[in-house]
C-alpha cells in the first residue's frame, strides 16, 4: 500500500485509488460534485482541486483534481492550502451563478450536497449580480420532480441514467452555460431506475415527485433499516416517516446486495402503507352480511372461540415474514399449514429451494453478480421479476469489459469516461432466452423468444454441448443447436459464468436445465454461479420454512369441501391472486369461519368472518429471506396506529389463549427467532440476520431521529397541550427518539446517515471501511444456503413445443409496474402500471382476424373472460402472453392451452391522458 503525504502528514492508502477515494476514505473532507463511488470519475466539475508538490523541494506545486489523481508513493498533496482553497472557493462560485438559491423553499434544502460543499469551500456571500440563465422545467412523470434551475452541470444524472442504468431518454442538450439535463420532450422517465436521480443528483434538480406532494424537512423524518418487499431481491432501505404517514424510502447501502441504488418499485411502491385500503380495526361480520367493527380484545376472544370448538387450517403468505408463517404453522399444526402460493408456484419454489441447497457452492449475492464475464438468462425477464439484479448484470456486461480494456493501457477502473470510450459497444456475451424480448436485449449478444418447453430444451442441449455424457436433446433445429453450442462455448472459456433463471416462466424444465448447466460447468470451473429470481420477497423462506411439506391450495380445497375444515386462518394473502376466482370462492364457501389477518382491504377480506388488521412492513419487525438465500431484517419505523398490531402479535396472543404449550414461553420476537431457529434446520441461521433487542451501542440504543429532529412537543398540541412520553420500543434495538448513537453499530441497524458537515446522503463514506466498502459495522443479514451439494443429474426433457391450431399456450408476462400486489396501492405507481391485456405474435393475430386494441374471449372454467388485445412481434408464436397480478388475469394458468375467439361489440378504450406543465397529451 502505498504512502503519500497530504498537509505534511503521511498517510498509508489503498493502491489503485485515486486521491478524491483515498482522502475520503480517510475521513477527510474534500469537496466534488461529479465524482461519485458507483461510477467512478470523469473530472467535470473541478470542484476537488489541490495542490499536488513534485517534490520535498517544491513550494509553489500545481493544482490537480483529486478525482483525476491516481495516488503513488511518496506524493505529496495540499488539501488546506491557500491555493487551493481559494480555486475550489472560486470554482463553485462559478458554478452557482445560475443558482437560483432557493434553498428556504426546495425540497432537497437540508439533505442537500450542495449547500454542505458551499459551506465546505467557504463560499458565503454572493457578489454576482447579473442576470441568470433560466430554464422551463419538464413534466418527467409520478414519481420525478424537475427543477432545473438548479443545476450546477456535474453530470451525475446523464451518467447513472445513460451510461449506468442504460436509459435513453434523458440526456445533456445544449452547451456550456445553456446546458439541459432533461428529454427531448416533458413525458414519463421510461427507465425502472429513474428514482434514484434523486439521490445521485447532489443539488435540488431531481426530487421526490411523491414527497414533494406530501412534504416534510429531511431531518424531521423518523427513519429505520428495512428491507424492501416489492420483490425478492431483498434490497435494503430507510424508510422516513413522519406524522404517523410513510414519507419517502431511501437506499441503504449494502456492499453484497443493492449498493447504491434501488429499482422504482422499491423506492416509490411502499406508499401502499398510506393507502385509504388500510385495515385499522377488526371488522365481524354479521348475520345480515355486514361488517361491524370491534375492538382488539373482542376480536381476539371471537379468534379463540372459533379456533378453539373447530378443525382449524391456516394459510401463510410469501409476503409475510418468517416469524408470523412460523406461529401460524404452530398454531395449526404442520399438516393443516399451507404456504400461500398457488400450486404450480410452489411446486417451483420448492424445487428452486432444493437446487439451491444442493448446488457446490453458495448463490450469488448482486456484487458477487457484478464480476460475471459471460452471462446466460433462461426463461425469465429479469428486469421485470427482479430488477435490481437486472441493473447488476448490466454492469457485469458493460462494464467489466470496460474495465478489462483500460486494465490492457494502465487504466484504472475509477477512469469512467476514458475507459468507456476505449470499449465504444463492446460487451462481455450475454444471451437473453424468454417467451419474448426484455429490457436487457440492448445489452445482449444474441436474443430468442421461445416457448417454455423450448426454452427448458435449449438449456439441456446446453448442459449436453458442455459435458457430452449427459443426453442430447433430440429434434432440435439446425438455428437452436448452432445456439447452445455457441452459448456452452462462451460459458465454458469465461472465468466467471453465469446462469439466471426462476419462475417467471413458471416452467420447471427451465429451472432443472438452468442448474444442469452450472453443475456441467462446475466439473472444470470453480467461478461458475447460479441464481434463480422467485416471485415474493419471502417466498424463499416459505419453502425452507416447510421443506416443501404441507397442503397446497387444491387439497385444502377437497378437504374444505368434504366438510374436514370449519375454520380457515389466512394470514396476509389475497388468495384470489393465487388460483381461479372458482375455487379459492369454493374454498371459502366451504368453512363455516373464515379469519383474515391482513393490512389491507382484498377481495379475500371482503369474504372473511372476521377480518383482523395488521401492521405493514414499516410498522413491525420481520424477517425476510430473498432470492440469495439471505435472511434480512426489517424494523418498524413508526408505531401502527388505532387497533392495529404486528401479525406476530396477535398469532402469539391467539397461541396463549388457546393454551399451545410449545409457546408458552415465548413473549418477545426475539423468542419467535430462536424457536424458529432451533426447531427449523434450514432457518437457523436467521438468528445472525441482526441483532436482538437487547442489543447497545456503547449503553446506548439506535436512535430513530436524528439529532436536528424538531418539532415533537408541539406535534401533539392539537390532541393535548402536554408533551406525551416517547414509547419505548422493547422489541427493537431501536428509540423512537432522538436520543442514542448512531454511527458504529451493526450494519442490520443503521437508521439513517449524517455526519457532521456532510447532511446528504453522501455523508456514507463516514460509515464505510474505505470509500464503497462494507459498512464499518458489518454488511446486514446472515446467508442461510451453503451450497455444499455435489450432484450431477440429467433431469427429464420436455418435448419440442407445437401450437395446436386454435389453440395458444398461457404464458405469464410480468411487470415491474402492476404485477405486484401491494405496490399498485401506491399511487404514482398505479399511475405507470399496464392494463390487464393479452398479447399475441402478429402471425397469429393475422390468423384470427384481430388487431391490436381489440377484445379477445378467453373461456376458462365455463366462464368467458374479455382482455384487451395487444401485438407483439417479439412473443413466440403459438403463445399468449398474458399480463400477471390483475383479477381477471389471475384466473389464467400459465401452460394451459386455451382458445381465444374475438370479442363482438368490444369498446375501445381512450387513450390515457396525462397532463404536464404545457397542458394534456395523449399517450
Amino acid at each position: 500500500m502505498p504512502k503519500i503525504i497530504i498537509d505534511d502528514i503521511e498517510y498509508e492508502v489503498e493502491a489503485g485509488n485515486n486521491l478524491l477515494e483515498a482522502c475520503l476514505g480517510l475521513k477527510l473532507d474534500l469537496p466534488y460534485f461529479c465524482w461519485h463511488p458507483a461510477m467512478g470519475s470523469i473530472g467535470a466539475c473541478r470542484q476537488c482541486a489541490v495542490v499536488q508538490y513534485l517534490n520535498d523541494e517544491d513550494t509553489r506545486g500545481r493544482i490537480v483534481m483529486g478525482c483525476m489523481t491516481p495516488v503513488s508513493e511518496g506524493a505529496r498533496f495540499s488539501l488546506g492550502g491557500e491555493k487551493a482553497s481559494e480555486f475550489r472557493a472560486t470554482v463553485i462560485e462559478a458554478l452557482m451563478l445560475n443558482h437560483p438559491h432557493d434553498c428556504p423553499v426546495c425540497a432537497e434544502g437540508g439533505e442537500c450536497h450542495l449547500q454542505d460543499m458551499t459551506v465546505m469551500s467557504g463560499h458565503r456571500d454572493r457578489t454576482y449580480r447579473g442576470k441568470k440563465n433560466t430554464h422551463r422545467n419538464q413534466y418527467l412523470g409520478p414519481l420525478i420532480h424537475h427543477e432545473m434551475n438548479r443545476c450546477i452541470s456535474c453530470y451525475r444524472c446523464t451518467r447513472f441514467y445513460r451510461d449506468y442504468a442504460g436509459g435513453d431518454d434523458l440526456a445533456a442538450m445544449a452547451a456550456h452555460d445553456h446546458v439541459y439535463f432533461g428529454r427531448h420532450e416533458a413525458g414519463v422517465l421510461e427507465s425502472e431506475f429513474s428514482g434514484n436521480l434523486v439521490e445521485v443528483c447532489p443539488t435540488g434538480v431531481f426530487t421526490d415527485e411523491t414527497l414533494v406532494k406530501d412534504y416534510t424537512r429531511k431531518w424531521d423524518l423518523q427513519s429505520a433499516p428495512s428491507v424492501c418487499t416489492g420483490c425478492a431481491v431483498g434490497c435494503n432501505t430507510m424508510p422516513g416517516e413522519r406524522y404517523g404517514r410513510l414519507k419517502r424510502i431511501h437506499n441503504r447501502f449494502n456492499v453484497e446486495v443493492n449498493g447504491y441504488f434501488l429499482c422504482d418499485r422499491g423506492r416509490f411502491g411502499g406508499a401502499f402503507v398510506n393507502s385509504e385500503k388500510r385495515l385499522k380495526f377488526s371488522g365481524l361480520r354479521d348475520t345480515d352480511g355486514r361488517f361491524n367493527a370491534i375492538n382488539r380484545d373482542v376480536a381476539l376472544e371471537t379468534s379463540v372461540a372459533w379456533l378453539a370448538q373447530s378443525r382449524v387450517a391456516g394459510i401463510g403468505s410469501p409476503r409475510a415474514s418468517v416469524e408470523a408463517n412460523y406461529l401460524l404453522r404452530k398454531l395449526v399444526g404442520e399438516d393443516n399449514f399451507s404456504n400461500g402460493m398457488n400450486d404450480d408456484e410452489a411446486m417451483l419454489v420448492a424445487e428452486i429451494s432444493q437446487l439451491m441447497l444442493s448446488g457446490r457452492s453458495p448463490p450469488p449475492s448482486l456484487k458477487k453478480m457484478e464480476t460475471a464475464d459471460a452471462v446466460l438468462i433462461l426463461g425469465e425477464d429479469v428486469t421485470n421479476t427482479a430488477p435490481r439484479l437486472a441493473l447488476s448484470l448490466r454492469q457485469a456486461v458493460t462494464h467489466n469489459m470496460a474495465a478489462e480494456l483500460g486494465e490492457t493501457l494502465g487504466l484504472q477502473d475509477w477512469q469512467d469516461a476514458a475507459i468507456r470510450n476505449l470499449a465504444q459497444n463492446q460487451r462481455k456475451p450475454l444471451y437473453a432466452i424468454a417467451v419474448k424480448d426484455t429490457r436487457l436485449d440492448d445489452i445482449a449478444i444474441s436474443t430468442s423468444a421461445m416457448a417454455p418447453d423450448d426454452i427448458a430444451r435449449l438449456g439441456f442441449a446446453v448442459a449436453h454441448f458442455i459435458d457430452d455424457s449427459l443426453p442430447p436433446v433430440d429434434k432440435l433445429s439446425d438455428r437452436y443447436s448452432n445456439l447452445a453450442q455457441q452459448i456452452a462455448k462462451d460459458l465454458q472459456q469465461a472465468a466467471a459464468p453465469l446462469v439466471v433463471s426462476g419462475t417467471g416462466s413458471q416452467h420447471v424444465g427451465i429451472c432443472q436445465a438452468a442448474a444442469l448447466i452450472t453443475r456441467a460447468l462446475q466439473q472444470t470451473n470453480t467461478g461458475v454461479m447460479l441464481s434463480f429470481c422467485v416471485p415474493e420477497c419471502n417466498s424463499l423462506g416459505q419453502a425452507l420454512l416447510t421443506g416443501g411439506e404441507g397442503q397446497d391450495l387444491a387439497e385444502l380445497t377437497v378437504r374444505a369441501i368434504a366438510g374436514e375444515i370449519d375454520t380457515l386462518i389466512v394470514l396476509e394473502n389475497d388468495l384470489f391472486r393465487r388460483a381461479g376466482s372458482g375455487q379459492i370462492t369454493q374454498l371459502l364457501a366451504s368453512v363455516s369461519k373464515l379469519i383474515v389477518l391482513d393490512c389491507v382491504d382484498t377481495e379475500t377480506t371482503s369474504m372473511a368472518s372476521l377480518v383482523i388488521p395488521v401492521s405493514s412492513f414499516a410498522e413491525t419487525e420481520s424477517t425476510y429471506v430473498s432470492s440469495e438465500g439471505r435472511a434480512q431484517r426489517s424494523y418498524p419505523v413508526f408505531e401502527p396506529a388505532d387497533d392495529v398490531l404486528a401479525d406476530w402479535q396477535w398469532l402469539l396472543a391467539l397461541s396463549r389463549k388457546l393454551g399451545k404449550a410449545e409457546l408458552a414461553l415465548i413473549e418477545h420476537f426475539d423468542d419467535i427467532v430462536d424457536a424458529c431457529a432451533s426447531e427449523v434446520g434450514a432457518l437457523s441461521g436467521i438468528k445472525d440476520a441482526a441483532p436482538g433487542a437487547d442489543y447497545r451501542l456503547r449503553g446506548m440504543k439506535i436512535p430513530r431521529q436524528t439529532h436536528r429532529y424538531s418539532g415533537r412537543t408541539a406535534m401533539h398540541a392539537g390532541v393535548q397541550i402536554h408533551e406525551p412520553k416517547q414509547t419505548q420500543d422493547i422489541e427493537t434495538p431501536l428509540a423512537y427518539s432522538m436520543e442514542g448513537l448512531n454511527g458504529n453499530e451493526v450494519g442490520a441497524l443503521l437508521p439513517y446517515v449524517w455526519a457532521p458537515g456532510w447532511n446528504s446522503n453522501q455523508s456514507l463514506h463516514k460509515f464505510q471501511h474505505g470509500v464503497g466498502g462494507a459498512l464499518k459495522g458489518g454488511t446486514a443479514g446472515s446467508r442461510l444456503i451453503i451450497g455444499d451439494g455435489n450432484t450431477l443429474t440429467a433431469e427429464s426433457i420436455p418435448g419440442p413445443f407445437h401450437a395446436s391450431v386454435g389453440e395458444f399456450l398461457l404464458v405469464p408476462l410480468q411487470r415491474i409496474f402492476g404485477s405486484d400486489e401491494l405496490s399498485m396501492l401506491a399511487p404514482a405507481i398505479a399511475e405507470l402500471a399496464d392494463s390487464p391485456a393479452v398479447f399475441l405474435h402478429p402471425d397469429d393475430a393475422i390468423v384470427m382476424g384481430v388487431h391490436q386494441g381489440d377484445g379477445v374471449v378467453i373461456m376458462v372454467d365455463g366462464k368467458e373472460y374479455h382482455f384487451e388485445l395487444g401485438i407483439d412481434d417479439s412473443l413466440a408464436q403459438g403463445c399468449a402472453g398474458f399480463v400477471c397480478g390483475f383479477q381477471d388475469t389471475n384466473n389464467l394458468r400459465p401452460g394451459d392451452s386455451v382458445c381465444l375467439a374475438k370479442a363482438q361489440n368490444w369498446q375501445h378504450k381512450k387513450p390515457q391522458v396525462i397532463s404536464t406543465d404545457g397542458g394534456s397529451r395523449h399517450v
